[in-house]
């Protein structure tokens, strides 16, 4: 992963200005002129997934007799008795020579005692099955592997009931000649290795790794400790765990597997454990897909999301643009003179915290994890500052597809927390997460079928190309977006026209999983992108800012989403779609972002949707949609904690919420809201009932302030303290980061209901 970011640069009257320019020369009844940073030439790519599979680990992995047989007999084995550099071979099958012990064929070998500098090597020319059992055994190499299987058809490793293993290497190995590299770890294998049995087993891999198979790796059972100047347990086709103990300490990746030539290897595999991981690099890493179906996890990469380096989004036209992010503090005053105010903590590298895990205690924090470049320029005097996140230290990482299908995660990740350079499935589990960049971030789609997931601290909630809710209970809180439908392919204005149905496969897919093919759980849906461009103007989104018009898709089917935003709240470079569930949006409190925030529609059919933000960018729900909406905006900023009601002229209760942050304008849509109906907003008061995330249900509220009485007029009703008004129109503001974001959404901060003159007083919109 590469990022590129800038801190610290007058960016505001700039990037205004050159927004102006552009959109002036667009054409005002279309919302799809093109970013300045987007080709409108080429081939458009859809990007799109009709639906999502769930993998288990019983799809993926096979085991044999060899793999759980763990009993042995003094009778039927070779002992091999270790005592300082030499070994006594009772037995069979093995012989001891030069400090080393040489095993050249099949057969239940039961290692004892201390080798101090010397090697055991499996070498079976027949390719049969070679079980080690370590029985009390502590094995040691000064100057390579402490245990070498250079050729087996597999190795089963036993780690004997009640006793306690070690194995280790040296810091400098010797190998034969320049060209050899192998092995590289304590423990290493050329073929299929395997571990069983309910010992433990402490293994350091001081040279570079801990545990190498350039074959399988399986972990059956056990309690194995791992410390390693590199990876911790690495295996090329698969790592493959299904019970056991596991407590890693890496520099580098704690769990990874690496086969990136055959789509159908290369994956990791967990069925269950107990995993404590600290990385440099990434916690769990599969070259291809990462299967989880359950297990407790405690991961900790790159020294924690204290370690994570300020991100503010390049802009105006670079990587997404400034648009769905969270701005710099020094950006100047913009053109209406509205100062760019009450911007969020951003993350920083500073001193106190940085290299310090959730505990307290040190983590680990290599040299190599992280390099940054610091460039002048000195252009008009301003400068900027721009680092470059050059190693990749994610907690749970997929280069195809990752399934949760269950399990308790608890993560504190310098960079995404869990990641997919495809796809994202959660189908359950118990998520606590603190994150130095995203939360969920999948390149492609990203879905939640299920799960309660807190992510307690972010860059970005949740991000993908294509992101759906359908159930599960999400609780978001970011300092940029709180859910970004961003990245993947971008439909540029030339081809939008052309495109009829983006609910086809793409053809040229990038990645794929030929592996993850079973039973379908969940539906991510795709819509007509086609008409996005007109139907934006019904919200009265001017010349339709500056982002192309994407194939980005946020759909809300089910469950329950909360989300706390320094950015925007709900953030999509295409449109939103909600049918069910339950979402509440807090934040933003600076108007250059948006507690909705998306390019193309935002259509709603069911569910209940309350979000509380700024006014300067806000908008409602579409015309399209068929469940009725009110944005309401206050005169005056209104205090976080202070309560906003909305009942209808029976008195029954549509809305009773406290939002967390600061708020001027509250989007609330319900399947109780009527077309025609009669209402009364209220700011103030105090609620009897009970308050779920801010939102009452029950009880009795009182002792508000009446704001405004009102009929609505539409299925989109915008109404301030006067009574009814209209939508939010102007010259598009800036849209949604990440890909190929850059501005969109046209909103206009002077005609958000109720403007301000330089003395205070109010001024209704006409």
């Amino acid at each position: 992963m590469k990022k590129n970011m800038i801190t610290g640069s007058k960016l505001w009257s700039i990037a205004m200005i050159t927004s102006l320019l552009a959109a002036c020369s667009s054409p005002a009844t279309t919302s799809t002129t093109a970013n300045a940073a987007t080709s409108t030439t080429g081939t458009t790519k859809t990007v799109s997934v009709s639906e999502q599979t769930s993998v288990k680990y019983a799809d993926l992995v096979s085991l044999d007799a060899d793999d759980t047989n763990i009993s042995w007999s003094e009778a039927d084995s070779t002992a091999i008795k270790l005592n300082g550099t030499t070994a006594t071979v009772t037995g069979s099958g093995a012989k001891a020579a030069n400090g080393s012990v040489t095993i050249s064929e099949a057969g239940t070998y039961v290692l004892s005692g201390e080798l101090t500098d010397g090697q055991i090597v499996v070498n079976v020319a027949d390719k049969g099955t070679v079980h080690l059992v370590l029985n009390g055994a502590t094995i040691h190499d000064n100057d390579s592997a402490a245990i070498y299987i250079q050729k087996a058809g597999k190795a089963v490793i036993t780690l004997e009931k009640g006793t306690k293993n070690t194995v280790s290497d040296g810091k400098t190995y010797v190998y034969a000649d320049a060209t050899t590299d192998e092995p590289d770890a304590a423990i290493f294998s050329k073929a299929d290795l395997t571990f069983n049995g309910a010992g433990q087993l402490n293994v350091t891999g001081n040279y570079n790794e801990g545990i190498t198979s350039k074959d399988d790796l399986k972990i059956i059972s056990g309690n194995i400790s791992v410390k390693a100047a590199d990876d911790g347990i690495k295996g090329k086709d698969m790592v493959a765990i299904q019970a056991g103990t596991i407590t890693i300490e890496a520099e580098g990746d704690g769990i990874k597997s690496t086969n990136d030539t055959d789509t159908t290897k290369g994956y990791v595999a967990i069925d269950g454990g107990t995993f404590d991981i600290q990385s440099g690099n990434d916690g769990i890493q599969a070259e291809t897909a990462l299967v989880t179906d359950g297990g407790t996890y405690n991961i900790v990469t790159g020294g924690g999301s204290a370690n994570a380096p300020a991100k503010v989004e390049e802009g105006p036209f670079g990587g997404g643009g400034w648009g769905g992010g969270t701005r710099p503090t020094d950006m100047g005053t913009p053109p209406d003179g509205e100062p760019p105010a009450d911007m969020p903590e951003m993350p920083t590298n500073s001193g106190t915290n940085a290299g310090t895990n959730t505990n307290g205690a040190a983590a680990s924090n290599p040299a190599n994890t992280t390099t940054t470049t610091t460039t002048d320029n000195n252009a008009d005097a301003d400068t900027a500052t721009t680092a470059t996140e050059s190693t990749s230290a994610k907690a749970l990482k997929a280069g195809t597809d990752l399934t949760v299908n269950g399990g308790t995660y608890t993560i504190d990740s310098m960079d995404d927390s869990l990641h997919s350079n495809n796809i994202v499935t959660v189908n359950d589990g118990i998520f606590n997460i603190e994150s130095g960049d995203d939360g969920i971030h999948a390149d492609q789609a990203l879905t939640i079928n299920g799960g309660t997931i807190t992510i307690a601290k972010s860059y970005e909630g949740l991000e993908g190309a294509i992101i759906t809710l359908n159930d599960g209970d999400v609780d978001v809180t970011a300092s940029d977006d709180g859910v970004n439908a961003a990245g993947g392919e971008t439909e540029t204005a030339t081809n939008t026209a052309a495109s009829t149905d983006s609910a086809t496969t793409a053809t040229d897919a990038t990645t794929t999983s030929n592996i993850s093919v079973t039973e379908t759980t969940g539906t991510t849906s795709t819509t007509d992108q086609a008409s996005q461009g007109t139907a934006a103007n019904q919200q009265g989104r001017g010349p339709g800012g500056m982002g192309a018009v994407s194939n980005n898709e946020f759909h809300i089917n089910g469950g329950s989403l909360t989300v706390n935003a320094g950015g925007d709240g709900l953030d999509s470079n295409g449109s939103i779609n909600m049918t069910g569930g339950t979402v509440i949006v807090n934040g933003p409190t600076n108007s250059g972002n948006g507690a909705l925030d998306y390019d193309g529609t935002f259509e709603i059919s069911g569910g209940y949707l309350v979000a509380a933000g700024s006014s300067g960018m806000a908008q409602g729900t579409s015309d399209a949609s068929t469940q009725n909406t009110i944005v309401m905006t206050f005169p005056a900023t209104q205090k976080a904690g202070t309560l906003v009601h909305v009942q209808d002229s029976e008195d029954n209760n549509i809305l009773t919420f406290a939002p967390a942050k600061d708020y001027q304008t509250v989007v609330v849509s319900s399947p109780e809201l009527a077309k025609d109906g009669s209402y009364v907003i209220y700011s103030g008061g105090t609620s009897t009932g009970k308050a779920v995330d801010g939102l009452y249900t029950d009880g009795t509220y009182s002792g508000g302030t009446q704001v405004v009485a009102f009929q609505s007029t539409s299925n989109v009703t915008w109404v301030n303290e006067t009574g009814v008004t209209t939508a939010n129109t102007g010259m598009g503001g800036p849209g949604g980061g990440g890909g190929q974001g850059g501005f969109g959404g046209g909103r206009n901060r002077s005609q958000s209901g109720t403007t301000f003159d330089s003395t205070g007083t109010t001024d209704s919109a006409k």
